[in-house]
């Protein structure tokens, strides 16, 4: 047995008499040593074996070298081995193990890089240890990581060692995937309470900042595994409030998406479940009602995620006596003796399950357990709520609850009509309307209390609510609004806002966009409530109709609103002709004219659609063609220039004096040609869509009003494009056939005769549009050229005049400086006196000459 270990024996007895003395140095043989079987040996080579390595811990206490780490690990993993038949390794092991969680020393700069892969694998090596089944060696293990990723105030030694830094080691732990280790370790320490707790402030600590552990972690599927042990028993209970804060720290730093889908299965939902109930009944602390908060919102947002089994796990059904508690009495056991403090913390709980309601209200199962749980009571007695309920919570807490169940409602009311109506709710709304338009237009405060808040949100809140439900299109519900004055306090709301410019700002905008909005859907389609609209509505309009077009790229929403004013015109003016006779005299038409000529293009389609519809009225026409704009624009003119533009901007094929040059396609855009391209056999026709969707189209149809011919002020450029929108039908019609041609050609010959004699009928007319286009810029040529000649003929003119005029003037200076000029000139005026005495009259000068030889 002796001559087994001849090595070991040289190393104990001719290196040094005595095993103190061994230098740190000699690890490599000290790990000989321990390599020694000790089934061979007797009990003294184990003595020695854990006297060296006490010796050996007590000489690295100070840390370990970057060099020796190898063999440290193998140190390690040799006492790892031993542990379970020798339990006086253990302890060695964790002397180690706390060793291993002072920085390592490293003598020089470069160590770090040098031995950065041994400093991986042995950070690693901790991690793998955990299988170990003592339970001070695994606290061990974890009071090192910890102590390893966090510690950074140590000493340089004495001996000029510096330690790795704090960076370094985060680095090279995070390269380790010890964190992923650590989670799968949790199945092994069920029977070890304490052991958990500490591996779970582990894993707290390094999911705390990290990205990369909080990856490493939800590949062990961490959310999953952690959540399953939250609602186990403890006292004390650190499991649930760190098993918790794991799981924020995995989706702040994680992927949320992986935590949610995780969390998504029917154990994790009745684990966090129990534990919320367990909180929201028996907790009294402060940090276990945020901590109740925390899990709520972690369920709010597994809610959001489709496809939660949170109806499945019962979780709605025992949270549903909780969402109305406590504007509801109930009598069901779990609030019965429910006991609120009105506190911050209770106050956001109320919050959160606000919240969670439009979370799962995407679930039919969900708001059928709303019906029964009547959610919507609670809701409107939150928008309203009683004086006890008032008391309860203080004004700024239920102004914000107020607010709060606003939003809720705007969800859930067009999803639950029927408990919407029955609640009274169109009532409820209008009356907070009234008394918030009280408060809010004679100036008497902004809170429940005159203090505080804004009654502008609540008011901007009420029309949300109005908005979503006549959405829905439900008649009987619109029909109860009409009958409760709607129209008339609208208006009076509009009227407002239009007094106090001072007072706009974004959600004053959203109101009155709401509110036009409300009386579009209303009023459309019917007359009486048109009538109702009557004279005040349409003065209304005609003050936002003189909007500046400036303000559209403002970027406060006035852009929103100016569309919601055309829809409000076209729905609530258009088709009653009292009201377009108002609107026209009070000079409605005059205005759409100008936002036309000073709106961006994406303003002009509904611009034209409602002057387009106004054109029905003989009495807009009339204003359409007296109207001048900007530079004496009249009103053909401005379409014609739009029209124009169009082109342009979608890229119709014209030469640069916006002739046609392609008679097959004369009005054919690029985005048509996409269109027609990109759409299947089965889809409407892209020269009909493009009827429907073209601007185009709108100013042919007021052409159509005007008339093509007598309008004056038109250049040759105008004609030009005039005589293509007077042909457009015509244009449109070839298209359609071109694609029916496109498609196949009929089976019967007359049909193929027909389309063929159609396409030669519209490429015949697209060539006489040309020509007449040839035509109106050869008159405008030769008017040009007549011009520039009378111009050059008042020109010269002009220039003789003034030589006349200077040959004058120098013979005045000359008569006025010398006599003997001046006497010449005289003697030249007395001939030519006298000549003209002596010249024959008129009949003589008519006299045949007489016939000399």
């Amino acid at each position: 047995m002796l001559s087994s270990a001849p090595r070991a024996r040289g190393f104990i007895h001719e290196s040094k008499p005595r095993p103190e003395a061994v230098r740190v140095t000699d690890l490599s043989r000290v790990l000989q040593l321990l390599r020694e079987p000790l089934s061979v040996v007797s009990s003294s080579l184990k003595e020695r074996q854990v006297f060296i390595l006490k010796k050996v811990v007590k000489q690295c206490q100070h840390g370990f070298l970057l060099r020796d780490l190898a063999v440290i690990l193998k140190i390690m993993n040799v006492c790892a081995e031993r542990v379970s038949d020798h339990p006086e390794y253990g302890r060695i092991l964790c002397d180690l193990l706390q060793i291993c969680s002072l920085p390592f020393l490293k003598e020089k700069s470069s160590d770090e890089m040098k031995y950065a892969a041994v400093v991986t694998d042995c950070v690693s090596q901790m991690g793998f240890l955990m299988r170990i089944p003592l339970p001070e060696v695994r606290r061990q293990i974890c009071s090192s990581v910890i102590a390893f990723y966090s510690r950074d105030k140590h000493r340089h030694s004495s001996d000029g060692l510096s330690p790795a830094r704090l960076d370094y080691r985060a680095l090279m732990l995070e390269r380790s995937g010890v964190s992923e280790t650590l989670v799968m370790s949790l199945a092994l320490t069920e029977e070890q309470h304490s052991v958990k707790l500490c591996l779970l402030q582990t894993l707290q600590i390094l999911s705390r900042t990290s990205e990369v552990n909080c990856k490493l972690m939800l590949r062990a599927q961490a959310a999953q595994k952690i959540c399953f042990h939250m609602s186990e028993g403890d006292p004390s209970g650190e499991l649930l409030f760190r098993s918790s804060e794991i799981l924020w720290n995995l989706l702040e730093n994680g992927s949320r998406q992986e935590v949610t889908s995780q969390l998504s299965s029917s154990d994790c939902i009745a684990s966090l479940r129990d534990a919320f109930l367990h909180l929201l009944l028996k907790g009294f602390r402060h940090h276990e009602r945020q901590l109740r908060n925390d899990l709520l919102l972690l369920l709010s947002l597994i809610a959001e995620k489709p496809g939660a089994p949170l109806i499945e796990s019962g979780f709605l059904k025992h949270l549903t006596p909780f969402l109305t508690f406590p504007e509801l009495k109930s009598h069901n056991p779990l609030v019965r003796n429910l006991k609120l403090s009105f506190n911050q913390e209770d106050f956001e709980m109320k919050k959160l399950l606000l919240n969670i309601m439009v979370v799962l209200s995407r679930d039919l199962a969900a708001l059928q357990l709303f019906r029964e749980g009547r959610v919507m009571l609670a809701l409107m007695l939150l928008v309203k709520p009683s004086p006890s309920a008032v008391c309860r919570w203080t004004s700024r807490q239920q102004e914000e609850l107020q607010l709060q169940a606003l939003s809720t409602l705007s969800t859930l009311a067009p999803l639950m009509l029927d408990e919407y109506i029955s609640c009274q709710a169109n009532t409820c709304l209008l009356l907070l309307d009234c008394c918030l338009q009280d408060d809010t237009f004679s100036g008497r405060g902004h809170g429940f209390h005159g203090s505080g808040g804004g009654r502008k949100a609540q008011l901007r809140g009420c029309m949300r609510v109005l908005r979503s439900v006549t959405s829905v299109e439900h008649e009987p519900l619109q029909q109860d609004l009409c009958d409760q004055g709607v129209i008339g306090q609208l208006l009076g709301v509009l009227r407002w806002f239009l007094g106090r410019p001072e007072d706009e700002d974004a959600v004053a905008l959203e109101i009155q966009t709401d509110c036009l909005f409300l009386l579009s859907v209303l009023c459309e389609g019917d007359v009486h409530r048109k009538e109702l609209f009557g004279r005040d509505g349409v003065e209304v309009l005609i003050q936002y109709l003189s909007l500046d077009a400036a303000l559209v790229f403002s970027g406060l929403g006035h852009n929103k609103l100016l569309l919601s004013t055309v829809d409000c015109l076209w729905s609530c003016v258009v088709g009653c002709f009292g009201m377009e006779d108002v609107f026209v005299a009070g000079g409605g038409v005059d205005l759409l004219l100008q936002l036309l000529q000073r709106s961006p293009r994406r303003m002009l389609t509904p611009l034209v659609s409602a002057l387009l519809e106004l054109c029905e009225n003989p009495q807009a026409v009339t204003h359409l063609l007296r109207w001048s704009g900007d530079r004496d624009t009249s009103a053909p003119q401005l379409l014609l220039h739009i029209w124009r533009r169009e082109e342009e901007t979608t890229g119709v094929s014209r030469d640069p004096h916006g002739m046609i040059t392609d008679v097959k396609r004369p009005i054919v855009s690029r985005h048509q040609d996409e269109s027609s391209s990109s759409s299947s056999s089965h889809d409407v026709s892209a020269a009909v869509r493009d009827v429907s969707e073209n601007l185009r189209a709108n100013i042919y149809c007021i052409f159509c009003k005007l008339g093509f011919e007598g309008l004056l002020g038109l250049s040759a450029e105008d004609h030009v494009t005039l005589s293509v929108i007077h042909r457009y039908l015509d244009f449109k019609v070839c298209e359609v056939v071109q694609e029916l041609w496109s498609e196949g050609a009929p089976a019967v010959p007359s049909g193929e005769a027909a389309l063929k004699s159609v396409l030669q009928v519209s490429e015949a007319t697209a060539e006489s549009v040309r020509s007449l286009q040839q035509s109106i810029l050869g008159r405008r040529q030769q008017e040009e050229l007549q011009e520039e000649q009378r111009l050059y003929s008042e020109i010269r003119f002009t220039h003789r005049q003034r030589v006349i005029t200077a040959e004058a003037w120098r013979s005045y200076v000359a008569r006025t400086s010398n006599y003997s000029v001046l006497k010449e000139f005289r003697r030249l005026q007395e001939e030519r006196s006298t000549s003209e005495h002596d010249a024959p009259s008129d009949t003589e000068t008519n006299k045949p000459a007489p016939v000399t030889e």
